[in-house]
């Protein structure tokens, strides 16, 4: 055997022995595995940001993963490099984010996302005093893209507005 042929013989069993310890680690717990930074969501931004020049100025995302009480899973990711976030006029967004600014809409979300998807059931909610103020509050949700009607009298969150909607619940809190 050639020595150049001896030493890609050599680099070929590293790297499967290099593999077999990848696979093995692959199927340890991830909870006995312990996590080198309790930030890990950020630290994977950074590291994106360090590799991708057009972000310089840097970036913000959401994401989330939850199974919803109706049995539902929701998983959503949304980023954007800050610099063209900063830079945009923020007026086309005041709508949607005024129609989560009343108690009764953001109380409808709420059940909606619980499973609570028909006029009839949200009817029964305490907030509410009439049928003509829940279809108010539906309309001004639906306009805002929060609900979307799914067949005569139905209402659901759309996917993809779930893990945003948490995210503004969240960022809401003092």
């Amino acid at each position: 055997m050639s020595e150049e042929m001896q030493r890609l013989r050599e680099e070929l069993d590293a790297l499967t022995d290099r593999m077999d310890e990848l696979e093995q680690a692959r199927h340890v717990s991830k909870d006995v595995a312990p996590r080198e930074s309790s930030l890990w969501a950020l630290d994977g931004l950074q590291g994106r940001l360090d590799d991708d020049p057009s972000t310089v100025d840097g970036a913000v995302m959401l994401v989330g993963s939850l199974t919803l009480p109706t049995g539902a899973s929701a998983s959503w990711q949304q980023g954007v490099g800050t610099t063209g976030l900063l830079d945009a006029p923020w007026t086309e967004q005041a709508s949607t984010l005024a129609a989560l600014g009343h108690p009764v809409r953001i109380e409808l979300l709420r059940h909606i996302l619980s499973g609570v998807q028909t006029t009839s059931e949200l009817t029964a909610i305490d907030s509410l005093s009439t049928t003509g103020q829940l279809h108010h509050h539906l309309r001004q949700l639906v306009a805002a893209g929060w609900v979307k009607q799914r067949g005569r009298g139905s209402y659901e969150i759309p996917a993809a507005r779930i893990v945003p909607l948490l995210v503004c619940v969240l960022g809401a809190e003092r």
